[in-house]
């Protein structure tokens, strides 16, 4: 064969693996009502990124696909609702939108994908109670008002998809209705959930089994695991693909510190330098596992996967998750003591947490069961009271209140404040001292404060006492402290 023509086969097959890795869908649209520079959010699975600025009501974007694939698009501006707009993409495939509002959610959505198109029909079955939400967003109403139109729009939903083909929209619409339903106290609509999701798993396609497991999931949750239950071993990957149980992170005789969270979420990333601190300081005495809750896919290629210190592990099934996390929210943490003991539950990222994780296990043992950032360092008990030392960790510039009417739980009695040392009571108070300042400007410096406080002496000296900071909703509670 001749060398000019082995150089025109080996451009061409550059130029088809080229094609091959840049399969992309183009989603145009407008709307006069968009104001020139309102930002273009939009990406695929979870993971979204500013894609294009609006300029005389029009945009234009193109999204990397390689099959089917579920994307959404949203504006940052003036007139702009915190919403998404649900998309569905495959390569070549162009999407046209078109509004005459900044109601994007619900406008018309030229597209050939029947996806799309039902996709569509359950946003005009919708379109009132949509239109309500978007405004009470605008308006920034109270949650307690919108939940109750939020209810409104899970049971639209409801009632329209029997009648729809079951495809990715259908099973995607019913995934956001029984998440929904995991997170909300007493679903009005839990029969008829019951029911609707037995009906599309029964039609479902082959190739939803997983979606549909996560959804069976939600709707017919496992006993969640709570504060003193012992934990339960659960089948993860690592970014090789390889499996993994949740048991061995506890092969070291450690405190295991569960980190459930996902890409795009911003509290899950706000925590990683203080996670990345207190791991370094802490490696002899805690086991950190992080738990991913986005498609393998996804997690194995982003960037921030790269960054996550100890055990750096995949559930998208969320098996795992609906076992140990009491709503679906992220991030979700959950402290396991050496003997397998489930300590302490949060959801939310607050400064402060993991410093005053690591300082407790150098102190007498404690259950943080309310605030981990705080921390009883020192107990004085005699005949003349019960001296408690603490220290809180926060950002700085955040406070933070003692109430009054704190007690101490023992043989079966309470025993009441009587003196504080350091900090003033039923005021705001603002930790000064420095411990840790990150290099990212969203965290900057988280600082402390020590202070102790003095209650009635016990009748008798106590194994352990609880910590109660007042009968109040929110308040800090510190259980089975053990007296020095």
């Amino acid at each position: 064969m001749k060398k000019k023509s082995i150089i025109t086969m080996m451009l061409a097959l550059v130029a088809m693996a080229g094609l091959a890795q840049t399969k992309t869908a183009t989603v145009t649209g407008y709307s006069p009502a968009l104001k020139d520079g309102t930002l273009v959010l939009a990406g695929t699975g979870t993971i979204g990124n500013v894609v294009d600025t609006v300029q005389a009501g029009r945009f234009a974007f193109t999204l990397p696909v390689e099959e089917l694939t579920e994307g959404f698009l949203g504006f940052i501006g003036d007139g702009c609702p915190n919403f998404n707009l649900t998309l569905f993409l495959r390569p070549g495939v162009t999407v046209k939108l078109t509004g005459n509002d900044c109601f994007y959610p619900l406008w018309n959505v030229e597209s050939p994908l029947p996806e799309q198109q039902t996709q569509s029909r359950i946003t005009e079955h919708c379109r009132d109670v949509v239109t309500e939400l978007m405004q009470m967003d605008l308006a920034h109403a109270p949650w307690a008002d919108r939940e109750v139109v939020e209810m409104k729009y899970m049971k639209q939903q409801m009632d329209i998809l029997p009648s729809l083909p079951v495809d990715a929209a259908t099973i995607r619409a019913l995934w956001g209705i029984s998440m929904t339903a995991k997170n909300t106290k007493d679903f009005p609509y839990m029969e008829q959930l019951k029911e609707l999701e037995k009906t599309i798993a029964a039609r479902a396609p082959k190739g939803f089994e997983e979606q549909l497991a996560e959804i069976h999931n939600y709707v017919y949750p496992p006993r969640l695991l709570q504060i003193g239950d012992e934990a339960v071993d659960a089948e993860l990957l690592d970014m090789q693909g390889q499996k993994h149980h949740l048991f061995e992170a506890f092969a070291d005789g450690k405190y295991v510190l569960l980190d459930f969270w996902a890409i795009g979420c911003g509290p899950c990333m706000m925590s990683e330098p203080e996670m990345r601190e207190v791991y370094e300081k802490m490696k002899d005495k805690l086991e950190i596992v992080a738990i991913n809750q986005n498609k393998l896919s996804e997690w194995q290629k982003h960037e921030f996967s790269k960054r996550i210190v100890g055990k750096n592990w995949n559930n998208a099934m969320k098996d795992i998750s609906s076992k140990y996390c009491d709503m679906g929210a992220i991030p979700y943490y959950v402290l396991i003591s050496p003997d397998k003991r489930i300590i302490w539950k949060a959801v939310g990222y607050q400064p402060g947490y993991f410093l005053g994780m690591a300082e407790s296990f150098n102190c007498p043992k404690q259950d943080n069961s309310s605030n981990l950032g705080l921390v009883v360092r020192h107990i004085e008990a005699n005949a003349d009271g019960t001296k408690v030392s603490f220290r809180y960790y926060t950002k700085k510039g955040y406070w933070f209140r003692i109430a009054k009417d704190s007690y101490l739980t023992a043989n079966g009695k309470k025993y009441k404040l009587t003196a504080a040392d350091g900090i003033k009571l039923d005021v705001d108070n603002f930790p000064e001292v420095n411990d840790f300042t990150a290099k990212e400007d969203y965290i900057g410096e988280i600082n402390y404060s020590d202070f102790a406080l003095t209650f009635e002496p016990f009748d008798t000296i106590p194994t352990t006492f609880d910590f109660i900071e007042g009968d109040v909703q929110g308040a800090f509670v510190i259980r089975n402290v053990s007296v020095e």
